[in-house]
């Protein structure tokens, strides 16, 4: 069920355009009903959990260390300074209106790193709670938004502000929340553009592995978590081949046709995970989170576009 719903939602966005994941999303949530099936909730269970982290793990084959040597010193560490604080962010406002840690993590993860791959891998590390689930939909309809919004407005404004094609790319790869939207968003002002936003996503990407094993660490020191302890290994195994991958294709041991075929699987595993998280949650759940993770998923996504905006302004880059 979850892979034709799958294949629907790609149809509809190849010959109609639109978000291929928010496709995925809304179709699933139409079929909440389904998990009322005690065959159907294992297979979309599965989806949602196994398949995820296969698609997570395959991420890594496209990327190398050379990619992110090549961004220079002082951009790789403005990148990290920008995600730290985004995280940060997150949860000092998951605090200021009084809701659980795990979700600024969630909505603070998915904005700094990767969009809706991100939010969903952190959230199969923390606490399985039905609001945990509820918050980490409403993320993934969140950022899916923002970075389809951002791949409209940011190369528009970029250009009118006369940016070389670098600095533009360095900008739309560390703040457009999700892969495809960067890469679209950077083709618009130019193939250097695009390749620059694209190894700079991919550097973002390759620090989900730190941020999720620093996640895991602090669950496991918190009293209350509700995961046996067996079931929170320091690094998830999902995360162990998405190094190994990263290594394979930084030692050339990978080639180009089957780091594209790893690439194209990961975004279809995705989008099947999607459609499965979409099946578990219904939209009278979504509605009882409130208006808070809107205004937190807004106010992380223009704080790592003003902070980044602020070292371009200044020649920082």
């Amino acid at each position: 069920m979850c892979l034709v719903i799958s294949l629907a939602a790609t149809f509809i966005s190849e010959h109609y355009s639109g978000p291929q994941l928010l496709y995925a999303l809304f179709i699933g949530l139409s079929f909440h009903f389904l998990m009322s099936h005690g065959q159907i909730k294992k297979g979309v269970d599965f989806c949602a959990r196994t398949l995820l982290r296969c698609g997570v793990a395959l991420l890594g084959a496209r990327i190398t260390f050379v990619q992110v040597s090549d961004l220079g010193w002082s951009t790789a560490i403005v990148v990290v300074a920008a995600m730290g604080l985004t995280i940060a962010i997150g949860l000092f406002l998951a605090r200021f209106y009084g809701r659980a840690s795990s979700e600024g993590l969630i909505s603070g993860g998915s904005v700094a790193i990767c969009g809706a791959s991100a939010a969903m891998a952190i959230a199969s590390v923390l606490p399985q709670t039905k609001e945990n689930e509820r918050f980490t939909l409403l993320v993934v309809v969140g950022v899916t938004v923002l970075s389809t919004i951002a791949m409209v407005i940011y190369p528009f404004a970029l250009d009118l502000m006369k940016l070389n094609a670098q600095v533009s790319g360095i900008f739309i790869g560390a703040t457009i929340h999700d892969v495809a939207q960067v890469v679209a968003a950077g083709m618009l002002l130019g193939p250097e553009a695009g390749d620059t936003a694209t190894i700079v996503k991919l550097f973002r990407v390759i620090l989900l592995m730190p941020i999720v094993v620093l996640i895991v660490i602090v669950s496991r020191n918190q009293k209350n978590t509700n995961l046996p302890e067996k079931q929170q290994p320091l690094v998830p195994t999902f995360l162990v081949f998405f190094v190994v991958f990263v290594l394979l294709s930084s030692m050339g041991i990978i080639p180009t046709y089957l780091s594209n075929f790893a690439t194209e699987t990961s975004r279809s595993l995705l989008v099947i995970a999607i459609v499965a998280a979409g099946i578990k949650t219904s939209f009278e759940d979504l509605l009882k989170l409130g208006w808070q993770p809107v205004v937190m998923l807004v106010t992380e996504t223009l704080f790592i576009a003003c902070f980044m905006y602020i070292f371009i302004a200044f020649n920082l880059l």
